[in-house]
């Protein structure tokens, strides 16, 4: 099993920045790919970044590519999400999601075969 818990979101103002992290705990956090997903009111849930166990391979949605950056420190048990240039749209709950050893990078690359999720942080842009 694996606890996730997010913080860091809030409200801040179009063009702004804001670093969502992600604490995990249980066991083997070395081995699962991390995601960060969000879903806005009245908005199905959507992927947005994901990494993979090292860190060393990282994808993003293409509405994000380039204002996002997702990181994570194995040694901390943590995963985050820089986000610059944000964007009213951007306005919703982001989620960090882990997944099993066992799933496919090219599955977790592409937001498929998350097991664990934490309980979302509201990031709010808005002037």
């Amino acid at each position: 099993q694996v606890r996730l818990v997010e913080s860091g979101g809030g409200l801040v103002q179009p063009g702004g920045s804001l670093s969502l992290s992600c604490a995990a705990s249980g066991r083997a956090f070395n081995t699962y790919a991390m995601a960060w997903f969000r879903q806005a009111p009245g908005k199905e849930r959507e992927f947005v970044a994901a990494i993979n166990w090292s860190g060393f391979s990282t994808d993003y949605a293409g509405f994000v590519k380039g204002r996002f950056t997702i990181s994570r420190d194995n040694a901390k048990n943590t995963v985050y999400l820089q986000m610059s240039s944000l964007k009213p749209d951007d306005t919703a709950v982001y989620y960090c999601a882990a997944a099993l050893s066992s799933v496919a990078w090219d599955r977790v690359r592409i937001g498929v075969g998350y097991d664990y999720w934490g309980q979302g942080t509201q990031v709010t842009v808005s002037s």
